[in-house]
C-alpha cells in the first residue's frame, strides 16, 4: 500500500473508534450515578497506566541509547530495587485504595429501602419487566425500563432460561441473571433522557438482537407513566382497529400475549397491554409503527432466528393491516 492509502486507512479506524465511545450506549457519557463512578474509574486508571507506560519506554530508550554512566545507574541495585519492587508496590496499592474509595467498596449501598423495585427477567430473547409496588401490586412491561431522576431504584434480575447480563452502560456496570437466583442491582439515574442497554452475556443465536431502552423521567412524568401503565387497554376507536381486535382473538393470540381488560391473559410472551406506547418492538430491534408490527408477525423468525413466536401467514393483507393499526393503538 502507498503512504496516502495507508493514512487514509488510519484515519478511518480512528474516526469509527472514536465512533464507539459515543450515542445512547456509551459509558463515556454517564447519566446514573453508579455509571459516574465506573467512569472516573476508568479514567484514573487509564492516566495513571499512561504515565507509567511512558515511563517504561523512556527507562528503556535510554537504557539501550544512553552514556555508560546513565545505564550503569539503571543496572544498578537500588535503581532495580527501587523501580522494579517500592514503586509498583506502591503504584498498585495507592490505586487498589483509589479503586476502593471511588467504587465505595465495602459501603452500604443507596437505600433502597421502600423504594421502587423492579423484576427484569431475561428470556429467548426478550426482557420481561415487572414494576413491583408496595402494597404487592404488580405492572408488566417488556424490553423498555422506566426510572424517576434522582430516586433509587432496585433491580431484582434474573432468568427464565439460559445465563443473560443486565448492562446499561449510561447508568450502571454488568450484573449477570442466572436461573434460580435473583441478583440485586441499585440504579440512580441522575439526569432525564434515553439510554440503552444490551444483554452482555452470550445467550444463543439472537444474542446480539436482545437490547431495551431505559426512559429516566422526572418523577411527576414517572407518576403519570405509570398511571397509565398500570391502566388497562385502550378499547378500539376505529373499525379498522376493532376488526384488529377481533382477529387478535380469533388467532389465539391470547393464548401467548396478555393484553389486560380485553380479555388475554396469555404468559408465554411479552405483555402487550400498552405496546404501542413503547419505543421500539421486538427487545429494540424494529422501530414501533404498524409497518414494523406487520413485518413481525409474518417474517419475525427471519427478523431473529429462533425466537419463540412462531411467523403468522394466516392473515390477507387487509386483515394484517388491521392487525397491526390494533396493536398499534394499544397506548
Amino acid at each position: 500500500m502507498t503512504a496516502p492509502v495507508l493514512r487514509s486507512l488510519a484515519g478511518t479506524l480512528c474516526l469509527l473508534a472514536l465512533a464507539g465511545c459515543a450515542g445512547e450506549q456509551s459509558a463515556f457519557f454517564p447519566r446514573g450515578a453508579e455509571a459516574e463512578r465506573i467512569e472516573t474509574l476508568f479514567w484514573v486508571m487509564t492516566i495513571a497506566g499512561s504515565v507509567i507506560f511512558i515511563g517504561v519506554v523512556v527507562a528503556t530508550g535510554v537504557a539501550m541509547l544512553g552514556g555508560q554512566r546513565v545505564r550503569r545507574v539503571l543496572a544498578g541495585e537500588r535503581f532495580i530495587a527501587g523501580a522494579g519492587i517500592a514503586f509498583p508496590v506502591a503504584a498498585l496499592s495507592i490505586l487498589l485504595v483509589a479503586g476502593f474509595l471511588v467504587m465505595r467498596a465495602g459501603a452500604a449501598g443507596e437505600d433502597a429501602e421502600g423504594g421502587l423495585r423492579i423484576a427484569v427477567s431475561g428470556e429467548r430473547w426478550w426482557w420481561r419487566v415487572t414494576y413491583l409496588g408496595e402494597d404487592g401490586t404488580q405492572i408488566e412491561s417488556a424490553n423498555e425500563l422506566h426510572l424517576p431522576v434522582g430516586e433509587p431504584v432496585t433491580l431484582e434480575l434474573t432468568t427464565a432460561d439460559v445465563i443473560h447480563s443486565f448492562w446499561a452502560p449510561q447508568l450502571a456496570g454488568k450484573l449477570d441473571m442466572i436461573p434460580g437466583r435473583i441478583n440485586r442491582l441499585t440504579l440512580t439515574a441522575t439526569e432525564p433522557g434515553v439510554s440503552r442497554g444490551q444483554c452482555a452475556e452470550y445467550c444463543g443465536g439472537a444474542h446480539a438482537f436482545m437490547s431495551f431502552q431505559v426512559v429516566a423521567q422526572p418523577p411527576e412524568d414517572f407518576a403519570d407513566w405509570m398511571a397509565n401503565e398500570a391502566a388497562d387497554a385502550p378499547a378500539p376507536q376505529g373499525e379498522s382497529e376493532a376488526r384488529g381486535a377481533e382477529l387478535f382473538r380469533q388467532a389465539g393470540c391470547g393464548a401467548c400475549h396478555t393484553v389486560r381488560g380485553a380479555g388475554a391473559n396469555g404468559r408465554i410472551g411479552p405483555d402487550l397491554t400498552h405496546v404501542g406506547s413503547r419505543r421500539s418492538l421486538a427487545a429494540a430491534t424494529l422501530p414501533n409503527d404498524a409497518e414494523a408490527f406487520a413485518r413481525w408477525i409474518t417474517d419475525n423468525q427471519h427478523i431473529k432466528p429462533e425466537n419463540q413466536m412462531p411467523p403468522y401467514t394466516i392473515f390477507d393483507e387487509a386483515e394484517l393491516e388491521d392487525l397491526s393499526n390494533y396493536l398499534e393503538s394499544l397506548k
